[in-house]
């Protein structure tokens, strides 16, 4: 089966499909510019009410949805230019998102 990957970009579908989701795991080594670079602007660029997420990409992948965010960093500076450690939530096992993020994101780095 070939997997899929669309990313949100209306932020009410995308909150709608994200409510629910919890923390599942870690993207390391990963920069705000490698996502961008990969995946566009994020899905939510705002930050978030309580002020614990500067920006989040919001994806399906196979049927499932799973999120890629900043975590407490309290700071789009640090987040755009040192973070190197993201969140990913989901609702399900995140191992086959997280392997299919990270060879987009290493083949992105290669162009």
């Amino acid at each position: 089966m070939k997997d899929t990957l669309t990313k949100f970009t209306h932020q009410s579908d995308a909150l709608d499909a994200s409510h629910g989701t919890s923390l599942k795991g870690h993207l390391y080594n990963t920069t705000y510019n490698d996502l961008y670079e990969t995946f566009g602007p994020p899905t939510f660029d705002d930050v978030s009410s309580d002020s614990k997420v500067q920006f989040e990409w919001v994806f399906d992948f196979n049927g499932n949805t799973y999120t890629i965010y900043d975590w407490k960093t309290f700071s789009q500076d640090y987040t755009l230019n040192e973070l190197t450690k993201w969140n990913i939530g989901g609702k399900e096992y995140y191992g086959d998102f997280s392997d299919h993020i990270e060879t987009l994101i290493d083949k992105s780095k290669q162009l």
